[in-house]
């Protein structure tokens, strides 16, 4: 079997691996169209931390696996780089074919040369300015992942699962791109609410105005401590009727505050900025 049919294999089993609640939040997404709220918002980025924590925890039943990420490991014909970029890129190419990028909250790593849907178009809401297809920053979010993030909360070493830790990263990434993304909606609503405060500063581009209009400190701190808490209480390690592992959890709470804090945060802020500097084009 040549490497080709293995990769679509694999990526068609990642595919019909996607879990129900994926579909689930989609569905509730359609009913946030028809009246857009602050809360509605919320409670969907609510959901999504239990989604990145449960990846998370996920990704961190393998070791780092650094042959995955090196593009002189293995030889790949008519392909340069590394396993998980050969990875991403053909399990994106196959959930294009099937429509995933034709939602709105979902942003492709690899959006160059990505094959057109092969199934009828579904019509979700217009809830956005149009200027939102243009933004796009899961860049930024690949190289914060690979490059800072996964050394905190996996385990150094290799098993030899390159191909299970690729699917694993696929679902992070996915998970905080959507989370990420999802602050068009954030300030869309926003916007919507505070229409009068938002012009001035987006007419006259001011981002340091911008930015003060979208930060809740207290809000941000509860989120940080709302996350570590999830870890604590989905990655805990249970043993009946022994204590010795009170306290161990199979990501760090601290990793997840930090990561909120440090990257999910300041990112959702800077597309929140970039939606705002084109709403009223």
């Amino acid at each position: 079997m040549d490497m080709s049919m293995v990769m679509m294999i694999i990526t068609l089993v990642f595919l019909t691996a996607t879990p129900v609640y994926k579909m689930a939040v989609n569905a509730e997404s359609n009913n946030v169209g028809d009246g857009l709220t602050l809360q509605m918002v919320r409670d969907s980025l609510i959901r999504q931390e239990d989604t990145i924590v449960f990846s998370l925890i996920e990704r961190a039943r393998f070791p780092l696996n650094s042959p995955a990420y090196d593009p002189s490991y293995g030889s790949i014909p008519g392909f340069s780089g590394s396993l998980v970029e050969l990875f991403v890129k053909q399990t994106e190419a196959v959930q294009a074919k099937v429509g995933r990028f034709e939602n709105p909250e979902e942003h492709p790593f690899f959006p160059d040369n990505l094959p057109p849907s092969l199934v009828p178009h579904y019509k979700f809401p217009e809830v956005l300015n149009p200027a939102a297809m243009s933004i796009n920053i899961n860049k930024a979010i690949w190289d914060i992942y690979f490059n800072k993030l996964l050394p905190l909360f996996v385990a150094p070493g290799d098993d030899g699962n390159y191909a299970s830790t690729a699917a694993r990263d696929l679902e992070c990434l996915q998970a905080l791109s959507r989370r990420i993304h999802y602050g068009k909606l954030v300030a869309e609503v926003k916007f919507r609410d505070e229409q009068k405060d938002y012009e001035p500063p987006i007419r006259a581009r001011d981002r340091d105005t911008l930015v003060s209009l979208l930060t809740f400190a207290d809000v941000e701190e509860a989120v940080k401590k709302r996350v570590a808490k999830k870890a604590m209480t989905f990655g805990q390690e249970v043993k009946l009727g022994e204590d010795e592992d009170k306290g161990k959890y199979k990501v760090d709470p601290v990793v997840l505050s930090g990561l909120y804090g440090d990257w999910v945060i300041p990112l959702t802020k800077e597309v929140e900025i970039e939606y705002l500097l084109h709403r009223l084009d």
